[in-house]
């Protein structure tokens, strides 16, 4: 997996759970807020944590962001300082830029502005889009609880043309496979002797530390 250098700005429950997820999975993650307490609180869980104002352009070209590769605005429900902090962190030069929005309207503002992808937390959650953004193999990552996920994991070319049972993932990554998606075809439960193809989508549950070693495997 390539390791990337993330700003998450908005440290929310949702801004939290992203910036924690993306530094658990190997990347340098600077984590902005404007409530100190927040950003201490979160310190030992991110590469840098940083108390400001992410409306003042000069404080946040000061941190360097330009550098950065992805930057995160997480924003709650001040949707001024939303469209203002992903305003700046566009003009500053972040590769690519994805933001919260509130309303679908907050989200069409969040485009137009330049965000690259504007993220609704009703429909996303968190961890589910930290792992979206770091690993192309990965579709789509569901926490089922603290220890349990489930993920959708396009099949690397090491898989194709092997059996389940040749495969062996649960002793090999501790994880269990309980559906493999082709094309518009869903085989729930499928055979030990079944055959994984090219394109093949396998759906598996495990635990979130044998999940993520699975992830940094197949992503590099």
């Amino acid at each position: 997996m390539v390791k990337k250098q993330f700003v998450v700005i908005g440290l929310g429950r949702f801004g939290s759970s992203v910036a924690k997820t993306l530094y658990s999975l190997g990347n340098d993650v600077l984590a902005v807020d404007s409530n100190e307490d927040i950003v201490q609180n979160i310190s030992d869980n991110v590469t840098h944590s940083v108390q400001l104002d992410a409306t003042d352009e000069h404080s946040l070209k000061s941190l360097g962001i330009s550098n950065f590769d992805v930057g995160v605005v997480t924003i709650g429900s001040d949707i001024q300082a939303s469209v203002m902090a992903t305003l700046i962190v566009k003009e500053l030069g972040v590769k690519y830029i994805i933001a919260k929005a509130n309303s679908e309207l907050h989200a069409k503002v969040l485009y137009k502005i330049g965000a690259d992808r504007v993220i609704l937390p009703e429909r996303d959650m968190g961890v589910r889009v930290a792992h979206n953004l770091v690993s192309a193999n990965i579709l789509d990552y569901i926490e089922l609880s603290p220890e349990y996920n489930i993920a959708e994991i396009v099949t690397p070319k090491e898989w194709h043309g092997k059996s389940l049972e040749d495969l062996n993932l649960r002793a090999k990554y501790g994880i269990n496979v309980v559906a493999i998606k082709r094309g518009n075809e869903i085989n729930v439960t499928p055979p030990a002797n079944g055959e994984v193809e090219a394109g093949d989508i396998v759906v598996a549950i495990g635990e979130s530390e044998s999940l993520n070693k699975l992830e940094d495997l197949i992503s590099k």
